[in-house]
């Protein structure tokens, strides 16, 4: 297979498809719906300052974003986040979490001292070392998994906030295979989530004594991750990328494929969907009508980000931490990131800036309100929460609608029969499949070129 592949979606995982494809030696055009590429990857002005407004940051111990940030010369670029703790919002206020991958205490003691739990809730999660693995390895919700392990009470109020919100997601609906197959992989190998958690603590200090330092937890660029886009566009070609061209269909043609647009036809011998499960699904539909139900039935979430910015000598209003997590139903907020504290910036002078998150599964009618009623009803949380001032100097909404795909119970078994079931020559990549965050859809983009790239044979005749 040699010919153009027309890959449908300018986000990430769509730029970093077709780059890989170019680096190897392959045509390809990206169709892009929206007028300028980088799906989520957004920034917004708020109060003379640039701001986030989708991802903030890389994951450092998925490196595959930080290695495309370096091929790309964005290396030297890359910040770590401030060594500041995450905390969690509890009856008794802000408290730091205990200390362990997850949430996930690595010590007893630390656990029954720790203040945000009743002692019966205590004594529940430290009974996670005596109770029997699971026989078994069939996928369960990621609720199911905490709360056998650990108890409704350490589940509900330490780790789920954390671990579900990562995926604006109800953790009895999650799966554990498609989100943090680790848990179990803990239970399996050591019976125990404090274990397993345990093992992975030694594990870590035994490659800092051989002199293998952790990656950072969280890294950004200088300017912002849109810079990571358009070194991407940079290195694709503009004229591959063709900007407010959704595609409209997909047709099979004589050794290839054809993909129509309102204005134009593309000849491929391979098509790449990286757009959302609903949009693929309606593509596909023609070519594989017992995939397109499959693509539709992948459940999303709506979210939105506020951005706040407060008047100078604010700053230090904000606790010593990256920001904090919040049990379900306990407030509107689900979220908060101190970026002040988290990344201080010379341009933040000694004013406080907070993005906070709203809308998760079961919460999405709050995404819906009016702007000003939004901002007013977070900054008033913020202010009984941490003691900002009742109103922002600047502060400013940013909707996501039908964001956040949900990676629930059996996701990556209804992934694989997707991939089986589609046409030859047709591929899916992006969040909704095998790994939501940015180094994961960087890493299925390189696995697919390089897939794509060492077929054989024109993919549409077989």
């Amino acid at each position: 297979m040699s010919g153009p592949v027309v890959v449908v979606g300018g986000g990430i995982a769509g730029l970093a498809t077709a780059y890989r494809l170019r680096r190897a030696g392959r045509e390809a055009f990206v169709l892009e719906a929206e007028e300028e590429p980088g799906g989520k990857v957004r920034s917004a002005e708020v109060g003379g300052l640039e701001l986030e407004a989708g991802p903030d940051s890389l994951l450092g111990r998925k490196p595959w974003a930080v290695e495309l940030c370096r091929e790309l010369g964005l290396g030297d670029d890359l910040v770590p986040a401030a060594p500041v703790p995450t905390h969690v919002y509890t009856d008794r206020g802000l408290l730091r979490f205990p200390s362990g991958p997850f949430g996930i205490s690595t010590d007893l003691g630390e656990l029954l001292r720790w203040p945000g739990m009743s002692l019966a809730g205590k004594l529940r999660a430290a009974g996670d070392l005596a109770l029997p693995g699971r026989a078994g390895d069939e996928d369960e919700s990621l609720g199911s998994l905490l709360r056998r392990r650990i108890g409704d009470e350490a589940t509900e109020r330490l780790v789920a906030p954390l671990l579900g919100g990562l995926f604006a997601g109800d953790v009895d609906r999650l799966s554990v295979r498609a989100t943090f197959p680790e848990l179990a992989a803990w239970e399996r190998e050591h019976g125990s989530l404090l274990l397993g958690a345990r093992a992975e603590a030694r594990a870590a200090a035994a490659r800092r004594r051989g002199g293998e330092g952790p990656p950072p937890m969280f890294l950004r660029l200088r300017g912002g991750l849109r810079r990571l886009v358009l070194a991407l566009v940079e290195a694709l070609g503009r004229e591959r990328l063709l900007l407010g061209s959704p595609a409209r269909a997909i047709e099979r043609r004589s050794g290839g494929y054809r993909v129509r647009t309102d204005d134009r036809e593309l000849e491929a011998d391979a098509v790449v969907l990286a757009c959302p499960a609903y949009a693929a699904a309606e593509l596909v539909e023609p070519l594989a009508p017992a995939v397109a139900p499959l693509l539709a039935a992948i459940p999303y979430v709506s979210t939105a980000v506020v951005l706040l910015v407060y008047p100078a000598g604010t700053a230090d209003a904000l606790p010593v931490s990256s920001g904090f997590v919040v049990p379900r139903g306990k407030l509107a907020i689900s979220a908060a990131t101190f970026v002040s504290r988290k990344w201080p910036e010379e341009a933040f002078d000694d004013r406080a800036v907070v993005r906070c998150f709203l809308g998760a599964a079961g919460s999405e009618d709050l995404v819906e309100e009016p702007d000003a009623d939004i901002v007013e009803g977070v900054a008033r949380q913020l202010a009984a929460v941490v003691g900002l001032p009742d109103r922002p100097e600047a502060a400013r909404v940013i909707r996501w609608p039908r964001a956040m795909p949900q990676y629930e119970v059996g996701h990556l078994d209804r992934v694989t029969e997707i991939e089986a079931g589609l046409p030859p020559g047709v591929f899916v990549v992006g969040q909704a499949y095998r790994g939501a965050g940015i180094p994961d859809c960087v890493r299925q983009a390189n696995e697919l070129a390089a897939r794509i790239t060492a077929a054989p044979t024109s993919p549409a005749s077989g």
